[in-house]
């Protein structure tokens, strides 16, 4: 939930650093996500360890600034800086495959390629290519989208049930980017330039 305060320092990062206007629907459109996504993890909610809450928001910073700056940069910088970002992650975090005493098996080898290939790998591909033409907080905004199906498949797959406080939640997220995508699209092409 913490990595999802990443539309908020977009905010920021646009109006302080790039010098971006904002606009009242585009904050708007951000308190009245993270308030759904805070309803859609409510049931779920601890107060968690101080260590742990700040490595949160600190990934909710990286994945604002990653929005943020790969919307300024060429198309091979934004390859480039995906490329090396995971290359770090990896770095990160090969020492625990040592540490830990986790067995590796085919079958999980197997199923760590389906996950670096399908659920990153082409993801990441498919983003720089949207960040072309698609601005930093919408793209943030439709990522958020991502949380709210994993509860749908594990329901689908497991039969598990999600609390009624998540449905409300998704509902407010869901709900929330469309109006804010139609305002964003009437928006005179000038403007939407400035920002």
């Amino acid at each position: 939930m913490l990595q999802s305060t990443a539309p908020v320092f977009i905010l920021i990062i646009s109006s302080v650093v790039l010098k971006k206007k904002l606009f009242r629907s585009d904050i708007l459109a951000v308190l009245f996500t993270m308030a759904g996504i805070v309803l859609f993890f409510f049931d779920d909610m601890g107060g968690g360890k101080l260590p742990g809450n700040i490595v949160g928001v600190l990934s909710g910073i990286a994945l604002a600034g990653m929005y943020s700056f790969m919307g300024e940069a060429g198309e091979e910088e934004r390859m480039n800086g995906i490329f090396w970002g995971n290359l770090f992650t990896a770095i990160c975090g090969i020492p625990f495959v040592f540490i830990t005493k986790a067995p590796v098996e085919a079958e999980h080898l197997m199923y760590i390629l389906i996950l670096g290939i399908v659920q990153l790998g082409i993801p990441y591909i498919l983003l720089v290519q949207a960040s072309r033409t698609c601005p930093p907080l919408t793209c943030s905004l439709l990522g958020m989208l991502e949380p709210l199906l994993n509860p749908l498949w594990v329901f689908i797959f497991d039969g598990e049930k999600p609390g009624m406080l998540s449905f409300i939640g998704a509902a407010v997220v869901l709900v929330t980017i469309t109006v804010w995508s139609i305002v964003k699209a009437k928006r005179p092409p000038e403007q939407e330039a400035e920002a």
